[in-house]
């Protein structure tokens, strides 16, 4: 979960984000701070209930980075929305935490570079031995 202030941003502006995380599977939300404590009160979001003030934006994922990662870039680019806190493994983020968890690449993108690492050595192994298999029959095509 991110907490982000909104307060300035037009419609126009929160539509864009709205939209960009939509398609990275993010639920952006306008909460009333007074419910958002009562929901998170004995929760693992607890942690930030101290943080509820204000008009905020709520942003939930299933990946634990996607929210931060949404939200993070639209702030690159958008000096109205302040990153406030976050929530990551029942630990409270402040702003430059939350930032850094946005840097860490996505799930896909991890198991991505996960496979890579285990096919390597095997991959490896095929160039060398196809290496040796031409060496081979270079050097017999030589002998005859």
């Amino acid at each position: 979960m991110v907490l982000a202030e909104y307060r300035g941003l037009t419609v126009a502006d929160m539509d864009k984000l709205r939209a960009d995380a939509r398609s990275q599977d993010v639920t952006l939300s306008v909460l009333k701070n007074t419910l958002a404590r009562r929901a998170v009160a004995g929760s693992n979001f607890d942690v930030v209930a101290d943080q509820m003030s204000g008009p905020l934006l709520y942003g939930f994922s299933e990946d634990a980075v996607a929210a931060a990662r949404v939200l993070a870039d639209f702030a690159k680019t958008n000096a109205k929305l302040v990153i406030r806190s976050g929530v990551y493994r029942e630990t409270a983020l402040d702003a430059d935490g939350v930032k850094e968890l946005a840097a860490i690449p996505g799930k896909d993108v991890l198991l991505a570079q996960l496979c890579g690492l285990l096919l390597s050595p095997v991959s490896r192994t095929a160039l060398v031995l196809s290496a040796l298999a031409a060496a081979r029959d270079g050097g017999e095509a030589a002998a005859a």
